[in-house]
């Protein structure tokens, strides 16, 4: 273990739990309105993030006007995912439904090579990076003083994300469409029976989902560039979601938290070595909490009578 270097891997991974979280929130998202598992998330994500790129640098918008242009587009977009492969598969089996979100990964992994080739880009800087953060820890090793420095763009990433999944669990907690989400997810056809309109709460839980994609791409984009491989990092967020509850916000950063300074703790120690450590690490972490509670750390436990 490298103690001098732990205190700033452990604060980064936690900083780098927020973005982990954001990324959790559109899978929650779309399992607590309709109890589907989203597979095509990560797609959204990296889709999202190459607009906002495109609109900025190709088109020559400001990034705020390229951000929210591209807010907009993922909503839309969002709308018309659930309008033409979703809507269809209504009264489908659940399984079915599952497989229909994981082939729709491929082929949006497919649309942004089509349109935007496999290059590495550099995205746009929000935060500035020549002014890092720093902090000065009141005890020393081997007489030397120990110090965090950290990024403006993980601090400010950090902090959007967190109040991204605070909104969000407002919403579903305190309004009445996310209540009748909420709801909807139980069972479809008691929640028609009572007049709620099943097709308008999927199509907004896919709109909100994509505009979560989009914020959690252009958060990730910022830190780490911008190529097809960004999609790939919604697989820290799979184990957040499971760790914390599929149905739970709260679980859902508290998930993304301790996936971060999992991988934080790997980042410091000897174990990063083996290939691969830091990304298995999140799948060992979820592995050990789920032997001893299967539904998550705040998951409903669920009792079905036959």
């Amino acid at each position: 273990m490298n103690w001098q270097l732990l205190p700033q891997f452990l604060t980064t991974g936690l900083l780098a739990g927020g973005p982990i979280a954001l990324m959790g929130l559109g899978l929650v998202l779309i399992f607590k309105s309709t109890y589907i598992f989203n597979f095509a998330q990560g797609q959204l994500l990296l889709l999202g993030a190459l607009v906002t790129w495109w609109l900025s640098v190709e088109v020559g918008l400001p990034l705020w006007l390229a951000i929210a242009i591209a807010l907009v587009l993922s909503a839309l977009f969002g709308l018309l995912i659930e309008r033409v492969t979703l809507r269809p598969m209504t009264g489908q089996p659940l399984l079915s439904i599952i497989l229909m979100t994981l082939a729709l990964s491929q082929a949006l992994q497919g649309l942004a090579l089509l349109l935007f080739g496999g290059t590495q880009r550099n995205f746009p800087q929000i935060f500035s990076a020549a002014s890092p953060y720093r902090i000065v820890l009141p005890w020393t090793y081997n007489d030397k003083p120990m110090m965090i420095i950290l990024k403006q763009n993980l601090v400010w990433s950090f902090v959007v994300a967190i109040l991204g999944v605070v909104v969000i669990g407002a919403f579903f907690r305190f309004t009445k469409m996310g209540l009748a989400m909420r709801g909807a997810s139980e069972d479809h056809e008691l929640a028609q029976s009572i007049g709620l309109r099943i097709h308008r709460i999927f199509g907004i839980s896919w709109a909100m989902a994509g505009v979560v994609a989009t914020t959690a791409g252009v958060l990730l984009a910022t830190s780490s560039g911008l190529d097809l491989s960004l999609s790939v990092v919604v697989l820290a967020a799979f184990p957040a979601v499971l760790l914390g509850g599929l149905e739970s916000i709260p679980g859902t950063i508290v998930g993304g938290l301790i996936i971060g300074l999992s991988q934080g703790l790997v980042s410091a120690s000897k174990v990063q070595i083996i290939r691969n450590a830091t990304e298995i690490m999140p799948y060992i972490v979820l592995l050990l909490v789920l032997l001893v509670r299967p539904e998550g750390l705040f998951g409903q436990r669920r009792i079905e009578r036959v």
